[in-house]
């Protein structure tokens, strides 16, 4: 919500969802989000009472979902995609934006992780990336107040996005540049 009144540079559209954290509205919004606005990116932003930084998720995970949803619902295949990959990394190069932004002297903690959680943060993670071939990411934030202010992770949230643009930008020119070669 923070972000949203921030919004981002004048060249990005943004869209801010809400996503339940039910595994099946999940399987259905993801892929629907996608089709509807066919993103450069999609960037999830998932609440963990477990996180004391903003943590820069590397990947998803497609198996171990044990964890009942507020539907009292758990995948009987206990994954995202069934037959999927075991993980899927983002195209965004996370050590680097990470990098960037600690460069910047926000005054929030920016780290890096492989792991999401097997819950419906890492669910969705892995669900976004398998439908964007990779072109997602997640950003795990501590609850507000534990210790950032709404405000904080909101400004947060604005350059690291702007930062995550920037490297894909900069990552498609150099693909495109070989490609003309």
């Amino acid at each position: 919500q923070e972000l949203e009144k921030l919004g981002l540079r004048d060249d990005v559209d943004l869209h801010v969802y809400e996503v339940p954290v039910e595994y099946q509205t999940v399987q259905r919004l993801i892929p629907a989000l996608w089709k509807k606005h066919s993103p450069q990116l999609v960037v999830h932003v998932g609440v963990s009472g477990m996180a004391t930084t903003v943590t820069l998720e590397k990947c998803g995970h497609n198996v171990g979902y044990k964890g009942l949803d507020n539907c009292r619902f758990c995948p009987g295949s206990q994954c995202c995609v069934e037959g999927g990959p075991e993980c899927i990394d983002s195209i965004i190069d996370m050590d680097t934006v990470c990098k960037r932004v600690s460069a910047l002297g926000l005054d929030v903690t920016v780290t890096i992780s492989k792991d999401a959680g097997r819950y419906l943060c890492d669910f969705t993670y892995y669900t976004s990336l398998y439908q964007s071939r990779g072109r997602s990411a997640f950003v795990h934030v501590p609850p507000l107040g534990k210790p950032y202010t709404a405000e904080q992770l909101g400004r947060a949230l604005q350059v690291i996005i702007e930062e995550m643009l920037e490297v894909l930008e900069h990552s498609e020119d150099k693909i495109n540049c070989q490609h003309e070669h």
